[in-house]
């Protein structure tokens, strides 16, 4: 018996295309997007953490409006007892999606450093393809406020991100040390 059914009806939003945004967010206005210098899907292999966090690409980063939301694969590897994702995942994935949203709105001229990150949860994250959509609240020079949500498959809100965001200079780490871009 399998603890763990999967649902016969695949959300269509499973099958969209890299430009294509799931239904549930369709009704966000968004103005054109940029895109990133960097390419976070393609260098997971690079460092890991986009692999180890189970991201599978970035849906938008849209400068005008401060968004950004990636699609995310969550895996029997990351659950605790019961099949529920663990929380630092959850938290991880809403983190990321605020971090695309900062670094949008500076061109992809700063990096975002956390400086406290409060997540809510509300429902049980389970085994399946995840949104964490994140947004700039607040921008000052050098901190910003940022909130961000990760939801279902059905578009259900499973829980809720605050960030206080410290903006840093960009490091080149093509050098292989902490030099600052130039």
């Amino acid at each position: 018996m399998n603890r763990f059914p999967v649902s016969p009806e695949r959300p269509k939003w499973l099958d969209c295309s890299p430009t294509d945004i799931p239904n549930f967010m369709k009704d966000d206005p968004m103005s054109e997007t940029i895109a990133p210098e960097k390419h976070f899907d393609r260098e997971a292999g690079k460092d890991g953490l986009g692999e180890s966090l189970g991201i599978v690409r970035t849906l938008y980063m849209d400068k005008e409006t401060g968004r950004a939301a990636i699609e995310v694969e969550a895996e029997m590897r990351m659950c605790h007892s019961g099949g529920v994702v663990q929380g630092g995942f959850v938290t991880g994935w809403i983190d990321a999606a605020m971090a695309r949203a900062a670094m949008c709105i500076t061109d992809f001229q700063q990096t975002p450093m956390s400086l406290e990150i409060k997540v809510s949860f509300f429902a049980p994250a389970t085994p399946g393809r995840l949104v964490a959509e994140g947004w700039i609240e607040r921008r000052g020079r050098s901190t910003m406020f940022a909130e961000g949500n990760l939801k279902n498959a059905a578009g259900d809100i499973v829980a809720k991100g605050t960030s206080t965001i410290r903006m840093m200079p960009l490091i080149d780490m093509s050098k292989g040390d902490m030099s600052k871009k130039k």
